[in-house]
């Protein structure tokens, strides 16, 4: 059953290497670290009345477990699935379990400007949108679709 951002946090997923945001190739990147993309993102949940639970591993099968979770008490999710994005069919597989849930994949970077074997992504057979290429402010995109998907208004409109 849908969930609602007064009732449900939205699941904000990370995935392998984003630990290491604002040290690993920031020509790419950027400077802003995970923590200050968490805080980007709590601040957009508030705007829509909501919260955020704010994750990242390094680990597919933990994920894949949190996607899991995800089902049984979030109101939406976003996720940054890294390069699990172009070789994960668990991720996937997880995520079409979470029917009615608006998922929305989101990526630093333009995917579609770099190596040729990061322009597939498997997530996005499910996901309800795709933000690419928007640095991190694609994750307030991102928060204020799911947001937005599960019904919410802006508190400040």
């Amino acid at each position: 059953m849908p969930r609602t951002l007064a009732s449900a946090p939205i699941m904000i997923l990370n995935g392998p290497n984003l630990n290491l945001l604002g040290q690993r190739q920031p020509e790419i990147y950027g400077k802003d670290t995970l923590a200050d993309v968490e805080a980007m993102c709590v601040a957009a949940a508030a705007r829509y009345g909501g919260t955020v639970d704010f994750r990242q591993s390094n680990h597919e099968g933990e994920l894949v477990d949190w996607i899991h979770e995800a089902r049984l008490g979030h109101a939406g999710i976003v996720i940054n699935p890294g390069a699990y994005s172009h070789t994960s069919v668990a991720i996937l597989d997880a995520l079409n379990t979470c029917d009615g849930m608006p998922v929305v994949e989101v990526h630093i970077s333009n995917i579609h400007q770099r190596e040729s074997f990061r322009h597939h992504s498997y997530v996005s057979l499910r996901a309800d949108g795709v933000i690419a290429g928007c640095g991190v402010q694609g994750y307030v995109f991102a928060v204020e679709r799911v947001a937005t998907l599960a019904g919410a208004a802006r508190a400040d409109a």
